[in-house]
């Protein structure tokens, strides 16, 4: 479960204010807006990579406002997948279990796992400058899963793939939510996704966000 509680947050002529929303554990949901309403920021907050000027952002039963992100047990996909240009695949997926000092052991066996579920093995030893779009979001993906978070987040994450790629990177998207059991969080402007993706539906707008389907 993610609620946000009363949020608010400013950038120049831009703000959110007192935003609360629930979004349901172990679903997957689909937030809405137009471009600039403020989607990513909140994001963001989620994440902790922004802090909210007022309100609490709520994790399952913990209250994380305050918590760094790798504090927080969300995992992030960001719209461009933005890896890190001189790691391999293998280095891409075990970053966030290298950064909590976990045994190499374990992050071999976690990497070598994500590598097979999400259809990447072969691709382990490239750079990022050898993958293909749609290869990019699945080690975004497998990067973001990799520390087994309870929340995944994920900002336009189909928006720069041709039809057919999005498709199936939608249907991966589901199953590895079901697999996994996380709560998601998805960003997109194209309601064919939604309807394909989400358990719930959300809108944001004027500030507010609504639950429409």
């Amino acid at each position: 479960m993610i609620r946000l509680d009363s949020i608010a947050w400013q950038a120049g002529t831009f703000r959110l204010e007192n935003v609360s929303v629930t979004f349901p554990a172990d679903r997957y949901a689909v937030l809405m807006g137009r471009t600039g309403c403020g989607k990513t920021t909140l994001l963001e907050i989620i994440c902790g990579l922004r802090r909210p000027f007022a309100g609490r952002v709520i994790i399952g039963e913990q209250d994380v406002t305050h918590e760094p992100p790798a504090a927080r047990g969300v995992g992030y996909v960001p719209q461009d997948g933005a890896m890190f240009p001189t790691m391999t695949v293998r280095e891409q997926l075990g970053f966030a279990l290298r950064l909590r000092r976990r045994p190499h052991d374990e992050i071999t066996q976690r990497v070598d796992q994500l590598a097979g579920e999400l259809g990447i093995a072969p691709l382990l030893d490239r750079l990022p400058q050898h993958l293909s779009g749609g290869e990019r979001q699945r080690v975004a993906l497998g990067r973001a899963l990799a520390a087994k978070p309870k929340v995944l987040v994920l900002d336009e994450p189909l928006s720069a793939l041709d039809e057919d790629l999005r498709d199936d990177l939608a249907a991966l998207l589901k199953r590895v939510q079901r697999e996994h059991g996380v709560t998601a969080l998805h960003i997109t402007h194209s309601r064919a996704e939604a309807a394909q993706l989400a358990d719930v539906v959300f809108r944001l707008e004027a500030g507010r966000v609504i639950q429409t389907a």
